[in-house]
């Protein structure tokens, strides 16, 4: 564990920015878990998971459960990587409830990455076939409609992370 105490870690980006492999890499810390909106989704609901409102559904359900979960983690001293989108600022809105319940850090992780960069990097993935889920070009699109970065508004330490369209 950290000197400092314990650190939820967020992350605000389009689909396949980055989010989880920066996740991957934050998890490796001492004294913190990781809980991957993704292999939850799959592994309770990958069957009903049909359309982008089965997401929605599937997810708000996962949050009312998780919350208390990941608090009583931070609580106990415990960093958590919290590998789900905070893309809006209803679900930023759930990660602010989780940190007010707790004393502990937080750091946002905001991915400004091109979408042609992350389009490049979906159809790789997809090829590869080692992930949960296999967005489409379309479902991307539909999803990146919603996304909004954090506002200062909503008191959150970003941290910025930026790839150039020739990644």
């Amino acid at each position: 564990m950290s000197l400092e105490g314990p650190t939820l870690y967020m992350f605000c980006g389009k689909i396949a920015s980055g989010k989880s492999t920066l996740a991957a890499g934050l998890a490796a810390r001492e004294g913190t878990v990781a809980i991957a909106e993704d292999d939850w989704l799959a592994a309770l609901f990958g069957d009903q998971l049909a359309t982008g409102a089965d997401y929605v559904r599937a997810s708000a359900r996962l949050r009312n459960v998780l919350g208390a979960h990941v608090a009583a983690l931070l609580n106990a001293g415990v960093s958590v990587v919290l590998d789900f989108p905070a893309n809006t600022p209803e679900a930023r809105g759930w990660m602010r409830e989780i940190l007010d319940r707790t004393g502990a850090a937080h750091e946002m992780h905001l991915m400004d990455v091109p979408d042609e960069v992350c389009l490049a990097r979906l159809r790789a993935r997809n090829e590869a076939g080692d992930h949960a889920f296999a967005a489409t070009e379309a479902q991307f699109h539909r999803f990146s409609k919603h996304f909004s970065p954090p506002s200062a508004s909503e008191g959150f330490t970003v941290v910025r992370h930026e790839a150039t369209a020739s990644e």
